[in-house]
C-alpha cells in the first residue's frame, strides 16, 4: 500500500509526523497527504483554467509551444514527449508548463542565467492569476516539506530553504484522452522517475496513475479525496546520497478522461547537489541542478513541432 500521511500531524506534532516521513522516503519514495494546506476552492479554479485552456484548438495553442521556449514553458501536444525513453513509444496527453515567474527586464532574465525565462500565457481571464497563485501555494508547503526531510536526515530545519528561494520549479497542468481496450496500457504516460526534489501531485479522482516500489509489482495509487500525492525525485535521491529512493511510476491509459495537476520542485539553478552531511561516501559527482535538469529534458522531448 501506498502510506497515507496527515498534513495536520505535520503542524501539531511535528516530530511526530518526521517520524513516520522518514521510512517512507526510505523505503517508498511515494506517498499520500491528507488535510494539505492547499485549498479546495484554488485546486477547482486550476482545474477549470486547464479544461478551458486544453479544450481550445491546437492552431491557438501552437504559438505557445514548449518547443519553442528554450527555458522549459509553454504547451506540449500530444505524442510530442516521451517520458520512458527506453520504450520508442510517445505518452499520450497534453500539458501547459509555468515557471518561476520573472519580469523580461528582470536581471536573471537579461543575463540568460539556466531556465530563467518568461513564462507565456494564454490569453484566458484569470488564467494567470490562478496559475500564479497556485505556485505560490505549492512552493510554501514543498519548502515545509523540505524542513521535514531536513529534521529527519538530522539537518538545520532550515538547511534546504536557501535552494528553494528562487527554484526551477514546474507547475504542469495535464490532460489525457480516454483510452481503449487496444491502447497499450503505458502509452499514457511511460515508466519514469521524476527529475527535481519533490513532486506534488492533484488528481481529478480518473484512475491510471500506478507506482513499483523496490522489489514489487506495479500497484494503484489509492485515491483520497482532496489529498495531495507526494514522491521523492531522482535530484533528491541524488542529494541524499541514496537514502531517499526515487520511485517509478506510470499513468495507465484512463477509462475516462484525466486531468492532474503536477508541480515540480526543482531546486535553484546554481545550487550544487553533492552527497548531504552524514550520508557516507558520495555516490554521485556534484552537479548544479540547471545541469542535472538539462540532461533530463533533453532526453524527454523530440525535436519536432505538432503538426
Amino acid at each position: 500500500m501506498v502510506p497515507i500521511l496527515d498534513w495536520n500531524e505535520f503542524t501539531s506534532a511535528p516530530d511526530a509526523f518526521t517520524a513516520k516521513l522518514g521510512p517512507i522516503c526510505r523505503d517508498h519514495g511515494f506517498f499520500v497527504i491528507k488535510n494539505h494546506p492547499l485549498s479546495s476552492s484554488l485546486i477547482n479554479d486550476m482545474f477549470a483554467q486547464g479544461d478551458i485552456f486544453f479544450a481550445l484548438p491546437d492552431a491557438e495553442k501552437k504559438p505557445l509551444s514548449i518547443g519553442l521556449n528554450p527555458h522549459n514553458r509553454g504547451w506540449a501536444a500530444q505524442g510530442t514527449e516521451s517520458l520512458d525513453e527506453t520504450s520508442g513509444q510517445m505518452d499520450q496527453k497534453q500539458a501547459f508548463n509555468i515557471g518561476y515567474d520573472l519580469a523580461a527586464d528582470d536581471p536573471r532574465i537579461i543575463a540568460a542565467e539556466p531556465f530563467r525565462g518568461v513564462n507565456v500565457w494564454p490569453d484566458l481571464p484569470g488564467f494567470r492569476d490562478t496559475a500564479l497563485a497556485y505556485f505560490d501555494a505549492a512552493l510554501a508547503m514543498g519548502i515545509q516539506l523540505h524542513q521535514a526531510f531536513a529534521a529527519d536526515l538530522n539537518l538545520p530545519p532550515d538547511y534546504f530553504d536557501r535552494h528553494f528561494d528562487a527554484p526551477m520549479a514546474t507547475l504542469r497542468l495535464l490532460s489525457y484522452p480516454k483510452g481503449n481496450a487496444e491502447q497499450d496500457a503505458t502509452i499514457a504516460a511511460g515508466a519514469h522517475t521524476d527529475y527535481g526534489s519533490i513532486t506534488l501531485l492533484m488528481t481529478d479522482g480518473a484512475p491510471g496513475l500506478q507506482v513499483r516500489p523496490r522489489g514489487q509489482d506495479w500497484m494503484d495509487v489509492p485515491q483520497v479525496d482532496g489529498a495531495m500525492i507526494v514522491n521523492i525525485g531522482d535530484c533528491l535521491m541524488r542529494w541524499s546520497n541514496r537514502v531517499y529512493v526515487s520511485t517509478p511510476h506510470r499513468v495507465l491509459a484512463p477509462p475516462r478522461p484525466r486531468r492532474s495537476i503536477a508541480f515540480f520542485l526543482d531546486p535553484n539553478p546554481d545550487s550544487v547537489i553533492k552527497a548531504l552531511p552524514g550520508t557516507g561516501d558520495p555516490h554521485y559527482p556534484p552537479i548544479t541542478a540547471a545541469d542535472y535538469l538539462r540532461a533530463r529534458l533533453d532526453a524527454t522531448y523530440i525535436a519536432k513541432e505538432p503538426s
